[in-house]
């Protein structure tokens, strides 16, 4: 049933139905978990791009079998979004329903302490609440409730199928004789880099075996395949160099073992009689480790592979593809598919109707935003994205200053600074990133790459102001700290 409420930031009353946000009254709560509760089961890639999966149209030959079944079972978005494309502050807002700046995980440091967390009103519910591996970027730990943590040295450095499906099935077996209803978050570190094959992976992976004081400390586990160079469907946002392909087949390497995590936590699930009365989601924390995507906010950064499997609720094999989604919307989505109290002051809604088949008004949309690196690099950029376009600011971008991110190490900048040398084309790209300007605009109708910019293009005037007055507004209802930067440059 399609619920709303009005959205308050700091007190202030919002007029603008786009950014009204449910407080609504609970939806039924099922009767067939433990303690007549739905479980919930998360399971996230870290690094992921939308198009790596098979479903989603990626041909490299059998790339990821049990993530296809799932979106087979459950439903798949076409428009889903995480709110900023890097690990912690992606996965703060799940977990607060908040943009960065409001529940203060701006970068890579805790949120605020007086902002409430999914799990403290999962806790309060009587919910077991674990965690397999990122545990770090769910900051302070204690406002997490974690009653049950996995580190990823336990889990072959977070890349091990074999070991999720150990800790997995220990987890639901526990949940099971406690009698109590779950909530388990399990994280996967594919396909972040390194890649699996990489020298980059070996390194880490001798650096791992010498420290002290950790458990299980060594190696990556291997992967069950290896891509070849010649057998990927290569992002068409990236230039087709031989270096660039056999990094791919490395990435894509590391997305082939993430499906299989994901298939080794699923057969736990349904081992332990848990399939028919859990809601299974399934999204990545932010585009793949390459130029134009992590930490920044083209569609390529935000854009994720997000999967709901919901029994009873979600009609198998559906494609959702008009309704947008974001990572605000994850904390009340969840609040209210298990049935709890909504918890005020959020930036989000629940898109439970939208799960249910219904149309929801207002979700044309997302605001996505960038703050820093993890090395404390500071790069503001906001965006509004639609189902076809695209504004980006970057008020960082004033000609000198140069972009640095874990993006440019391995093989395939370097290749693209290379070939810069010998191809304007490359060289083009490469100084874009490197220097980036102000504004972007860009038509994902005719250019799904983003490759060319028209923010100076006359004939896309009003629909540029159109998506600046939406930013406007975006920025006001959530007293982000751009407003004045933005609104000065706009207004010049």
């Amino acid at each position: 049933m399609c619920r709303s409420s009005l959205f308050a930031v700091c007190g202030v009353l919002l007029v603008s139905v786009l950014w009204a946000h449910a407080a609504a009254p609970a939806a039924a709560v099922p009767s067939s978990g433990p303690a007549g509760r739905l479980n919930v089961l998360l399971i996230t890639a870290d690094d992921m791009d939308f198009h790596s999966l098979g479903v989603c149209g990626n041909k490299t030959p059998d790339i990821t079998p049990h993530l296809d079944k799932l979106a087979a079972e459950g439903m798949r978005f076409t428009h889903a979004h995480v709110t900023v494309a890097v690990c912690q502050p992606s996965r703060e807002v799940l977990m607060t329903g908040r943009y960065p700046h409001r529940n203060g995980g701006m970068g890579f440091e805790p949120i605020h302490r007086d902002v409430p967390t999914l799990q403290e009103s999962l806790r309060q519910a009587g919910y077991l609440n674990g965690i397999f591996a990122k545990v770090i970027h769910l900051a302070p730990e204690d406002k997490f409730c974690w009653d049950t943590i996995v580190h990823p040295e336990e889990l072959g450095q977070g890349r091990s199928p074999e070991l999720y499906y150990e800790h997995a099935k220990r987890f639901f077996e526990g949940a099971k004789a406690a009698g109590r209803p779950f909530f388990l978050m399990a994280n996967s570190h594919d396909p972040h880099r390194p890649f699996a094959g990489s020298d980059g992976e070996q390194d880490r992976a001798e650096r791992r075996a010498k420290r002290k004081n950790r458990v299980a400390v060594g190696g990556f586990p291997p992967a069950d395949r290896y891509y070849r160079p010649d057998e990927v469907d290569m992002p068409g946002f990236l230039p087709d160099l031989p270096n660039v392909r056999k990094e791919v087949a490395q990435y894509y390497s590391s997305v082939h073992r993430c499906d299989q995590t994901v298939g080794e936590v699923l057969r736990a699930l349904e081992e332990t009689g848990f399939a028919d009365n859990t809601l299974v989601m399934f999204l990545s924390d932010n585009g793949m480790a390459f130029p134009f995507a992590k930490t920044n906010c083209y569609r390529a950064s935000t854009r994720m592979p997000w999967i709901v499997r919901w029994p009873g609720k979600t009609r198998a094999g559906r494609v959702e593809e008009e309704h947008m989604i974001s990572g605000i919307d994850f904390m009340p989505t969840i609040l209210e598919a298990t049935g709890l109290a909504p918890v005020s002051g959020v930036d989000g809604r629940s898109f439970v109707p939208v799960l249910c088949g219904e149309r929801q008004a207002d979700r044309d949309l997302v605001y996505t935003v960038f703050n820093r690196t993890s090395a404390n690099n500071a790069y503001p950029m906001r965006s509004i994205q639609t189902r076809r376009w695209v504004y980006i600011f970057s008020p960082w971008s004033d000609g000198t200053t140069v972009f640095k991110n874990e993006s440019q190490s391995g093989l395939t900048f370097a290749a693209m600074q290379r070939a810069a040398k010998d191809d304007e084309a490359v060289a083009s790209r490469v100084e874009l990133f490197v220097h980036r300007v102000p504004q972007e605009f860009y038509d994902y109708e005719s250019d799904p790459f983003a490759m060319h910019n028209l923010i100076d293009e006359p004939k896309h005037r009003s629909e540029i102001e159109r998506l600046r007055a939406r930013m406007l507004d975006v920025m006001k209802a959530s007293d982000d700290p751009l407003l004045e930067t933005f609104r000065k440059h706009v207004e010049k």
